[in-house]
């Protein structure tokens, strides 16, 4: 019986028995490309399996561009500007309301006119809501005129300023500065500046109570009374808020009434435009 190494199976030298049993096999190396035949296409026969690596490194300055850099020049020269102004305003604001708050100091002696010009009416600050004892009371301010018309004299109803001031800004999701605390803030300037008698306690008394019939003359324009308006009569209904349901405290709600006494109405009462320039400087 002939050997393995006789019958041309495998020799000792590792070479392989046949036709070209003189040339040792080769080891394809994994890294190298599959050679292709023109006719044929690529190499046939399975190939060893490589494991696919990362791909090529990014370039360097190939992301995409983001935000303002994204934008044209012009587009980024527009953005630049826009942000300087509304920095610009934005410091001036807070300035504004800082020297507006601030102690009394040698810019607000010099400047102060226009820190309030600034402030006024939009950017006032109040602080009675955090007050030790917050406003607990619904103060509105009611007005009736006597009216020359046609069919003679005639006193209309009790009108509520208040009330149309509230209407105008329930539902309205940007209400006026001037609707909200115009009337309430003049108000609060004339009581401060009377005693209980309606008498003025200081310099200032006049000026608030001219500023009340301005605004109560503007409000009555906005009506047609089919007269002119001969005086008017001012007053004030102070209503303290209910307890909550929860509390035991016993509150009344009855209102209370500040009248004041009958104005005559004059030119300068009337708002810039309706009355003749000759009655005003009279």
């Amino acid at each position: 019986m002939d050997s393995y190494d006789d019958r041309g199976v495998g020799g000792g030298d590792g070479r392989v028995a046949g036709p070209d049993s003189g040339r040792v096999p080769t080891v394809p190396d994994p890294r190298a490309e599959p050679r292709t035949d023109p006719d044929s296409g690529p190499e046939s026969g399975p190939g060893p399996e490589t494991e696919s690596g990362p791909g090529p490194e990014p370039r360097v300055g190939s992301e995409p561009r983001t935000g303002i850099a994204a934008l044209s020049f012009p587009y980024q020269v527009a953005a630049a500007v826009a942000l300087a102004v509304i920095g610009l305003i934005t410091c001036t604001q807070l300035a504004m309301v800082f020297l507006h708050v601030a102690p009394s100091n040698t810019l607000t002696k010099q400047h102060g006119k226009g820190v309030d010009e600034w402030v006024y009416p939009e950017f006032e600050q109040n602080w009675k809501l955090f007050a030790p004892n917050p406003l607990q009371q619904n103060i509105a301010v009611h007005v009736r005129a006597e009216i020359t018309g046609a069919d003679g004299r005639r006193t209309t109803p009790w009108m509520n300023l208040s009330g149309e001031d509230g209407k105008a800004i329930r539902g309205n999701p940007l209400p006026s500065h001037v609707q909200q605390n115009e009337l309430r803030r003049g108000w609060d300037f004339y009581l401060g500046s009377h005693d209980s008698q309606n008498r003025a306690n200081g310099l200032r008394g006049t000026l608030s109570e001219q500023y009340i019939r301005r605004i109560v003359m503007l409000r009555l324009g906005e009506h047609d009374y089919g007269g002119t308006v001969e005086r008017i009569q001012v007053r004030s209904e102070v209503r303290s808020v209910a307890a909550p349901a929860w509390s035991n405290e016993k509150i009344s709600t009855k209102p209370s009434y500040r009248v004041l006494p009958w104005w005559t109405v004059t030119a300068a009462d009337l708002p810039e435009g309706a009355a003749d320039p000759k009655e005003t400087d009279q």
